[in-house]
């Protein structure tokens, strides 16, 4: 086994390649130990170099809303009225707190994506 950090995109390829190697190693081996580390090594890299975005409130909404196969009108229990679900998702109304509990709770939404500024 022969580790070390991750510093360049070269040691980022070559890490994913021996992960790729080594990927079905039984636990409690040698490999399965490297793979264990490598996969750390790997994830810390990615989450510096390529970090994921929260998304927009309002678009997180829509996708959701598009997964489960969710109507605007289906949102008014929701949210409140049909002209405020509207008014929500164009963007003329923010969200209020009672709003974004009954979105985390019914839509399943992380709450930390539905506080942001939009």
């Amino acid at each position: 086994m022969n580790i070390k950090l991750i510093k360049t995109e070269e040691d980022y390829e070559l890490a994913l390649q021996r992960l790729e190697d080594i990927f079905d190693a039984e636990p409690n081996t040698q490999e399965g130990d490297e793979l264990e580390v490598l996969s750390f090594l790997i994830d810390s890299y990615e989450k510096k170099h390529f970090p994921i975005e929260v998304p927009d409130p309002i678009e997180a909404v829509k996708f959701r809303m598009e997964q489960l196969g969710i109507k605007q009108k289906d949102l008014a229990e929701v949210l409140g009225f049909k002209s405020r679900v509207s008014e929500v998702l164009n963007k003329k109304r923010k969200l209020t707190l009672e709003m974004i509990r009954n979105l985390h709770e019914r839509l399943n939404i992380p709450t930390n994506v539905l506080i942001q500024e939009y």
